[in-house]
């Protein structure tokens, strides 16, 4: 798709192509929630730029979702239409696109984002003005505690961070790992701390830590120093733009050690920049194409036969997302931010493509990780880590 059709509007179920404009004819937003033929919903995403894969995937999960809630009769009757607009993985961008969804579109919820950093910028505009949010896959803990209207369907960092160092600890045996994070990055700064705590904890030592800034391409220096510290492995708590380079200099430089991550490695790119160096590298994921639940094999099945491709777990995450929006919708007292916000903070056991969602009162997912293996083009699914 082209940017400038990422960036305008589109009506998903109604398959209409172009922008459609509002008419308020200073109707309240309350007036126009219950007389709207359908219920609007806002997603903000990258889908352009350097992480465009995450937008991109999380989109066409969310697309899905709602062309099948649509296709089984909406919510209470209503079609959901979907207004998207690519922040073009700047959190300015994001904080701007959610502004005029809320005060020029007048969306009743809000889906997105995918990187921490820009959910936190955008969160405090959606709370402000009291519009629920769901965070598909923003893991750093900070973005719920911003307020009550501030959701999210993914396990958060500290749970993920715990799942690597017993991973690394436990099941590969490492007694020393270094850490190389990006400094920039809320996600990364905040996985690597989590993993730090509890891989000491267990007894393991850090053996070195090092740092980047995203959009860097040589990572010699500090690799070369990591190198120095003999580590059994190395936990790279970022994004695969930047992984992928990190993987082939590491390897370059004569590093044998494992490689590890977070569910930030998750794209079919991870494999298309780090080529072979990736090969043998663990991370962990919200769900494997491996797994074995209907729910999950049906949403494949779907997701393929969409878009002629496998989903990775940014997509699985947007359909669940979406789904549990739209589950809360036809549980709301009212199609009402705050009658969805409610029903939002009761979700629970809800059986999603990733596991099953309970909402916990710090309105974050619980639920269960699982940690796969780069096998070249695919990944292969290890173990399951529960709460």
């Amino acid at each position: 798709m082209t940017k400038q059709l990422l960036v305008s509007c589109f009506i998903v179920v109604t398959l209409v192509t172009g922008c459609t404009k509002k008419e308020t004819g200073g109707a309240t937003p309350a007036a126009e929630w219950a007389s709207a033929p359908t219920i609007l919903v806002g997603e903000y995403g990258s889908m352009t730029g350097g992480e465009a894969t995450f937008g991109q995937s999380t989109h066409q999960g969310i697309e899905l979702a709602f062309k099948e809630i649509n296709a089984a009769g909406g919510v209470n009757g209503k079609k959901i239409e979907l207004k998207s607009f690519d922040d073009e993985g700047k959190p300015e961008n994001a904080a701007t696109a959610v502004t005029k969804l809320i005060t020029q579109d007048h969306v009743i919820a809000l889906l997105g984002e995918v990187a921490s950093s820009r959910s936190l910028a955008a969160a405090p505009i959606a709370q402000q003005n009291k519009i629920p949010m769901v965070s598909p896959s923003s893991t750093n803990p900070k973005v719920t505690e911003v307020g009550d209207y501030i959701f999210r369907v993914c396990f958060i960092d500290p749970f993920q961070g715990t799942v690597m160092a017993k991973f690394a600890h436990d099941n590969l045996k490492l007694k020393r790992v270094a850490i190389l994070r990006d400094v920039k990055s809320d996600y990364s700064v905040g996985l690597a701390n989590f993993f730090k705590e509890t891989f000491t904890k267990l007894g393991g030592e850090i053996a070195g830590e090092e740092t980047y800034v995203s959009g860097d391409i040589d990572f010699k220096a500090q690799l070369t120093s990591i190198k120095s510290a003999k580590p059994d492995g190395i936990f790279i708590p970022g994004y695969y733009t930047e992984v992928g380079l990190i993987a082939r200099q590491a390897r370059g430089l004569g590093i044998k050690a494992p490689l590890m991550g977070g569910d930030g490695w998750d794209s079919e790119q991870l494999f298309q920049i780090g080529k072979d160096a990736v090969v043998g590298s663990y991370f962990s994921n919200h769900y494997t194409t491996d797994s074995d639940d209907p729910h999950a094999r049906n949403f494949i099945a779907a997701f393929k036969k969409e878009y002629n491709r496998v989903p990775d777990g940014l997509g699985a995450m947007g359909y669940d997302a979406a789904k549990v929006l739209a589950d809360a919708m036809g549980r709301a007292k009212a199609i009402t931010p705050a009658d969805i916000r409610d029903a939002l903070a009761s979700t629970k056991d809800y059986v999603g493509v990733t596991g099953k969602i309970t909402i916990n009162d710090q309105r974050n997912a619980t639920k269960s990780a699982v940690v796969v293996k780069v096998a070249g083009d695919h990944n292969t699914f290890v173990t399951t880590i529960n709460p």
